[in-house]
């Protein structure tokens, strides 16, 4: 079946309303995640612990029907742990490689930013070029590959801060913060009712599509238009950033072509077939939070780069 716009956008309805009756209260959180996979793009959730992130990360690859992998990272797990490793079972046969975790569709890396260095830069040639080298040999992940991170901003005892690299190879960096009143006494309802989701065999979530409408989705974010004032509105943005006094380190070029990707995810959502420029500034914070660095100063201060980004999209003009 090839889908059309209008399906494509009932389709990730359909998702959201499965993922947020199991994630209440982080409705936009869901949306970061949503646009990332529509996008080709990777996810980076920051959140304190216990703020369902990891179940987040289960219930949309359950709603999405595609396949889900997880890996635990620790100080101690090697490159290996994450690609796989060559093992010798039958000497007649020689050495065979067996695959790690993340060859799969949704790879949920769970506190990253605990892994060192090498492990990381693993993981950084799949995100970049969604294959893994091992041996000596390159092996292709597929299509769908996508990385769901985690890290909690509080903890740094043990951690490893992400390199500005890989940093950058996360099209999305979404902020998972505590749910309201109202979502916590739903979520408490739930679980009165009987739904625990650490309960081995628990069903999160029924499945709304399978991997080939995952595949025809992420055709159809290719196939969003964006106008020639779009893109010269996306450009003046990241651009912005690196003028701008309250930074030390500005935007890439990467973070332009990230935020027009993420434009065109948010288009179709909406079943939009051409991107508008309240799409881009919708986009814009959690595209750029995690590409750009905030001035010493002004950290000391309390200030954010959330904060800096809205007074830049405040002045720059968008297009009518």
């Amino acid at each position: 079946m090839t889908l059309t716009i209008e399906q494509g956008a009932e389709l990730l309805r359909r998702v959201h309303e499965t993922v947020a009756a199991r994630i209440v209260g982080q409705d936009t959180t869901i949306e970061d995640a949503l646009v990332a996979f529509a996008a080709r793009g990777h996810l980076l959730i920051e959140g304190v612990p216990g703020t369902a992130k990891t179940l987040l990360a289960r219930t949309l690859a359950r709603a999405l029907g595609v396949r889900f992998a997880r890996v635990q990272f620790t100080p101690d797990l090697m490159p290996a742990d994450v690609t796989g490793v060559s093992l010798l079972r039958d000497p007649a046969r020689g050495f065979e490689f067996q695959p790690g975790p993340v060859f799969t569709d949704l790879l949920l890396g769970d506190e990253i930013n605990r892994a060192p260095a090498k492990t990381q830069s693993a993981l950084l040639e799949a995100m970049a070029e969604r294959q893994v080298t091992a041996d000596g040999n390159s092996r292709s992940l597929g299509e769908l590959f996508t990385v769901f991170a985690t890290q909690n901003p509080v903890e740094h005892e043990g951690t490893y801060p992400l390199p500005e690299a890989q940093l950058d190879r996360f099209l999305i960096k979404t902020v998972m913060g505590y749910p309201s009143q109202e979502a916590e006494l739903a979520m408490l309802a739930e679980h009165e009712a009987g739904f625990d989701p650490e309960r081995p065999g628990e069903k999160l979530a029924d499945p709304v599509m399978d991997a080939d409408a995952a595949r025809e989705l992420r055709a159809l974010v290719d196939q969003v238009r964006v106008a020639s004032e779009v893109q010269a509105y996306v450009a003046a943005i990241t651009r912005g950033t690196r003028t701008e006094p309250a930074l030390s380190l500005g935007a890439s070029p990467r973070a332009s072509v990230a935020l027009m990707r993420a434009a065109r995810g948010s288009a179709l959502l909406e079943g939009r077939a051409f991107v508008t420029p309240d799409d881009v500034k919708e986009r814009a914070p959690a595209v750029l939070r995690h590409r750009v660095t905030l001035a010493p100063e002004l950290e000391v201060e309390g200030r954010s780069t959330d904060d800096v980004l809205a007074s830049i999209l405040a002045r720059v003009p968008a297009p009518q």
